[in-house]
């Protein structure tokens, strides 16, 4: 007979914890054990493996140490982009520049717009439009937002040192062999199906454990394809072929996700179920409800924060310093 799967999620200690998670700033003494089909159950202990998992100090990203909350500013180049299409295409690195001097840790240069219902750039295009910018940002840690292999090659030439792969290796299978070679890191993110249709009728058995199973998937490939695990990111993919009840039931236990021995990068900036929940129809108006929803993560040990109100959301950080006493 075989046994169910079974998943561990830390729980944070705020006394401190027998346990440190991921070598950061958040304890635990106890763990929630899932299982599929079965009720959450919580317990004092876990086998040595997990516990190694989930304590292990994560490699620095782009140089950056992942012992602190991280913020990874938003340069969209593009004109289609859901919250500020058309407001930096003209001048992407200025805006990089601004996220820089307000606190961000690392940027992330798009060409391609991701939002529900956005059509395909062709690679000459998403190369034109992201290439000079990071050029110009050359000496900051710099990702490249891409699904597509060429225009991976092409960031990383020009500075980048991550790819940001939404589609987590699905779109372009060159990707996984693109980024090995360039010796660059990667960021899986998880998508269910393309940005044209992904928000059609999105549907799991277990949205949590669907996607962690997901992203081991995707790890065990960019390895095999020889992409060092210390150059592994991972993305749930927050919005990415999903319901605001799914979005929900991940950011709950977004913590499961530390299990994968990876650091783990939160996109949930000004999205459309920020907006339902909070009540604001524009994106720009969804900072505040980016910020609790960070924070809420920050708690559960996320170490990267993809943002486009670096200073707001740094600022947000320093004030929830101020009253944890802990280093971010």
């Amino acid at each position: 007979m075989q046994h169910p799967r079974t998943y561990w999620r830390p729980i944070p200690d705020p006394t401190g914890g027998r346990w440190r998670l991921a070598g950061g700033w958040v304890g635990f003494s106890r763990l929630e054990r899932l299982t599929r089909g079965g009720p959450p159950e919580i317990v004092e202990d876990a086998p040595d493996d997990v516990l190694a998992a989930l304590t292990a100090p994560r490699p620095p990203v782009l140089g950056v140490s992942m012992d602190r909350p991280r913020v990874m500013g938003i340069v969209n180049v593009t004109p289609d982009s859901f919250s500020d299409g058309g407001c930096w295409d003209a001048d992407g690195a200025a805006h990089g520049r601004d996220l820089l001097a307000a606190g961000a840790d690392m940027l992330d240069i798009g060409g391609e717009s991701t939002r529900p219902g956005a059509a395909e750039v062709p690679v000459a295009d998403e190369i034109v439009r992201v290439a000079p910018v990071i050029a110009a940002l050359a000496g900051a840690a710099l990702s490249v937002d891409t699904r597509k292999a060429a225009v991976a090659r092409a960031a990383v030439a020009a500075g980048a040192g991550l790819v940001n792969d939404v589609s987590g290796l699905d779109f372009d299978t060159g990707m996984a062999a693109a980024v090995a070679e360039r010796g660059a890191a990667i960021c899986l993110m998880h998508a269910q199906g393309v940005p044209q249709t992904m928000q059609d009728d999105p549907r799991y058995d277990d949205v949590l454990l669907d996607v962690h199973d997901a992203l081991a998937d995707r790890i065990a490939r960019a390895v095999a394809a020889g992409i060092p695990r210390d150059r592994i990111v991972v993305d749930p993919g927050i919005g990415f072929g999903k319901t605001q009840a799914h979005n929900l039931a991940i950011l709950r236990r977004i913590g499961l996700f530390h299990g994968l021995g990876a650091p783990v990068l939160l996109g949930v900036s000004r999205k459309r179920f920020v907006g339902t929940i909070g009540g604001a129809d524009t994106p720009a108006d969804r900072d505040p409800g980016t910020l609790a929803l960070t924070l809420a993560a920050v708690a559960q040990g996320i170490q990267i924060h993809r943002v486009h109100d670096v200073a707001g959301i740094r600022q947000g950080l320093s004030l929830w310093q101020a009253v944890e006493g802990t280093q971010t």
